[in-house]
């Protein structure tokens, strides 16, 4: 929770916001910035729910050819190790890189959508690995939009990690990326 100066402000949205449970109005009401309110949430949801500030994330993407039919996947798990969340999106045609970032950037979306603010992401990309830890330059014209929407997002958590796995230990994320092409 935050402390000193940020106190007041918390207490003052949570008594506003005790008798109608109405976000969007009370924070109008009390002339609050819409960003302000979110970092309320995110403190509170930190709080309330500590398995949520720290994250494993499994990410993968598929492309049945390359461009081809894409899909990406993530598994959300909390600091215990237990599944909160199994994400999948279909892509339409892109590469496979494009896939595996736009399951990055769609994972840690809903980390911050949880309120974590440490995330751990395993993947089975070399490339995107070594891309995002600044080992490797993003060459790609069509990657370097979601690089940096990766690294906005990234920028975000107060500590982040992306660790490279075999394939074999990442095969949740892998089914939900091939689940998201044939739209299951």
């Amino acid at each position: 929770m935050p402390s000193g100066k940020d106190t007041l402000p918390v207490k003052k949205f949570l008594e506003g916001l005790k008798d109608s449970l109405d976000v969007r109005n009370t924070v109008l009401r009390l002339g609050m910035k819409e960003a302000d309110a979110r970092r309320i949430f995110s403190s509170l949801i930190s709080e309330l729910f500590p398995e949520a500030s720290s994250l494993l994330i499994y990410v993968d993407g598929a492309s049945r050819g390359n461009p081809g039919q894409a899909g990406s996947g993530a598994v959300v798990k909390d600091g215990d190790g237990k599944v909160i969340r199994r994400l999948k999106k279909k892509l339409g045609v892109a590469t496979n890189n494009t896939a595996e970032y736009s399951a990055l950037v769609m994972a840690l979306s809903e980390a911050k959508k949880l309120g974590a603010r440490r995330v751990s992401v395993f993947a089975d990309s070399e490339l995107m690995v070594r891309q995002i830890n600044g080992a490797y330059r993003v060459k790609s014209e069509g990657l370097k939009p979601l690089y940096a929407e990766a690294r906005g997002l990234i920028d975000g958590f107060a500590e982040f990690s992306i660790t490279h796995i075999d394939r074999e230990k990442n095969t949740d994320a892998d089914r939900l990326a091939n689940e998201a092409i044939d739209g299951v």
